[in-house]
């Protein structure tokens, strides 16, 4: 079905509309205050025209799960005083490598991912799969479903550490605002625990466990598939008024497991995820797509990335975050 039908009035009603243009014949390219795209393309930051469909209320909880780009977002939201429970105190006592200090053990990369992590802490029916654990050696287990910033440690710290990441994560529950951040459609699949898992599983376990792991590159449908099963799971065991804003990481890949080459596997896989929540968002009323990969993408290169190309400046993600309070927040 097609994610949006208009009639010719409405259509004609759109077409007036200041961000319905890309260019006019004898506008000016410089112009400071033209709604032209080619306009405000030229501006260092770009900034598009955003239609929000809820408003977010200062008493309001929020969780914010996905990619790195979601840590991002919930410190932003920390800041501003808005309380965010998947930036939780609990996780103060997890021992990290190279001593990380934020949030990015608990970075969820792809929809499975995410999918995993909810159904978990939400349905009852659900268990996590401890066959999953990988056993590296010398009394020292891995948890492929974290991060690898996490050090890996003992069994007992291993299921410690979990049962706290299911019990923050059973807190979305509480939350009226819920944001998911999409960041890869490369995934590794558990062929021994029959589950996907969320990075590339560490050196040691693929030392150790050679023919125990297969990577995949998934497609629209699968993580299409993922996003419903969340929405049903939301539906079912979440806030009753529940809204959910799905954003694309503009972070781009680090390297590609394909063929390709990493910039046409990166374009790929955000193209992919850029349709898909589309099409999510098209589907239900409560789900609502907030453009942060296309305010990067369209911003001045030299203005929005750091020297790698690949991490975010602060002043972007401050114009993003600046963005999504303005038209959200009531």
């Amino acid at each position: 079905m097609s994610t949006y039908i208009a009639s010719a009035k409405q259509v004609r009603h759109n077409f007036k509309a200041s961000c319905s243009r890309w260019h006019r014949k004898g506008a000016l390219p410089d112009q400071g205050d033209g709604t032209l795209a080619f306009q405000r393309l030229r501006q260092q930051l770009f900034t598009p025209i955003i239609t929000p469909g809820f408003k977010l209320k200062r008493e309001d909880k929020l969780f914010a799960i996905g990619s790195c780009f979601a840590r991002g977002i919930e410190a932003a939201l920390v800041g501003k005083k808005m309380e965010v429970l998947s930036a939780a105190k609990e996780f103060d006592s997890f021992r990290t490598r190279n001593n990380e200090t934020n949030l990015g053990f608990t970075n969820k990369y792809n929809t499975f991912s995410i999918y995993n992590e909810l159904r978990w802490a939400l349905d009852p029916a659900a268990e996590f799969p401890r066959e999953s654990l990988v056993d590296i050696g010398n009394g020292i287990f891995y948890d492929p479903h974290t991060n690898p910033t996490l050090e890996v440690v003992g069994l007992e710290e291993t299921l410690r550490r979990r049962s706290i990441i299911n019990l923050v994560t059973r807190r979305i529950v509480q939350c009226r605002v819920v944001i998911i951040t999409l960041g890869l459609v490369e995934v590794w699949r558990d062929k021994i625990a029959n589950i996907f898992v969320n990075t590339t599983p560490i050196p040691e376990a693929l030392r150790s466990h050679p023919d125990r792991y297969e990577f995949h590159i998934t497609n629209f449908a699968q993580n299409l598939s993922n996003l419903e099963r969340i929405h049903r799971l939301l539906s079912q065991f979440g806030h009753p008024d529940v809204q959910v804003v799905v954003t694309v990481s503009p972070v781009p890949l680090m390297a590609t497991f394909s063929t390709e080459d990493v910039v046409l596997a990166n374009t790929y896989s955000k193209s992919l995820l850029r349709t898909v929540a589309q099409e999510w968002a098209a589907a239900h009323e409560n789900v609502h797509y907030f453009p942060s990969y296309e305010i990067v993408q369209n911003s001045d290169r030299l203005v929005a990335w750091e020297d790698d190309l690949r991490h975010v400046k602060g002043q972007v993600a401050s114009h993003i975050m600046s963005l999504f309070l303005s038209n959200y927040l009531s």
